[in-house]
């Protein structure tokens, strides 16, 4: 199983880039002419991880370009308007340039364009159920566990902010137990989250858990089927290169990159 290409360059749009005339002027460096792919990317950001985890899936090389969580470049607004990572700047096989953006869109222009080691169920209810829970935890769980916890903990270090809000905590850690447990009944009937067979779906829910998991917060031992179904997908190749992000000031748990954890 191929690997996403990480070039290490890591280039902070929207930081230390002279201002003339009071217009902000980005770094041209976001070159298609050296990589058929790049990805504007943040590395605990779980909507990013889920499209590292679908180019490695699909072995598909990117070049990795690294984004502040609220980056305020020209670049990055040109490329997205919503100016939020990630976003796939892309050769097609019908050929041009596509700007991707957000990571749903991202995974399904991926599974559409490059049809190999699909990640859909072959059936209309399957594809639906698939692209249900992609957008479950691109939207419930980014808001309601996410923004709690992650968000709080990981993209305020990088900001440079360091306050973390007790409610706002006990309140992630109550709607996470919520959702794991809504995994648990789903995995009770099925294999994977959306059927049979791994899909989108398993990879998106497997990035987000995984920067959650980054913190020390999953309760595993509450949630043995979870545990299991996110084995499988950690000991996977695509897995790894997740598995060695870190945060500066924020080290994650000894068990973080254990596969046998």
């Amino acid at each position: 199983m191929g690997f996403v290409k990480l070039a290490f360059e890591v280039l902070r749009l929207g930081h230390g880039t002279p201002r003339r005339g009071g217009r902000f002027h980005p770094v041209p460096a976001l070159l298609l002419s050296d990589a058929m792919r790049t990805l504007l990317h943040t590395p605990l950001d779980p909507s990013s991880r889920a499209v590292r985890l679908v180019l490695a899936e699909k072995n598909l090389t990117a070049r990795l370009v690294n984004v502040a969580p609220c980056s305020t470049s020209e670049e990055l607004l040109h490329r997205n308007p919503a100016g939020a990572p990630p976003v796939l700047i892309d050769e097609p096989p019908t050929g041009g340039e596509v700007a991707i953006s957000p990571a749903p869109a991202i995974s399904e222009y991926l599974e559409d364009a490059y049809g190999a080691s699909s990640l859909m169920p072959s059936t209309s209810a399957g594809r639906a159920e698939t692209r249900r829970l992609v957008y479950w935890f691109e939207t419930k769980f980014e808001s309601e566990v996410n923004a709690k916890l992650l968000r709080r903990k990981i993209d305020d270090r990088i900001e440079g902010r360091y306050r973390i809000d007790l409610e706002l905590w006990r309140q992630g850690v109550d709607r996470l137990c919520w959702h794991l447990d809504y995994m648990s009944f789903l995995l009770e009937g099925r294999a994977w989250l959306a059927g049979e067979r791994m899909t989108l779906a398993d990879l998106h829910a497997a990035a987000h858990l995984s920067g959650i998991d980054y913190l020390g917060s999953v309760p595993w031992t509450d949630f043995a089927a979870v545990k299991e179904w996110y084995q499988r997908l950690k000991c996977r190749p695509s897995f790894r290169p997740l598995l060695a992000d870190r945060v500066e000031g924020v080290p994650p748990p000894a068990h973080y990159d254990d596969l046998d954890f």
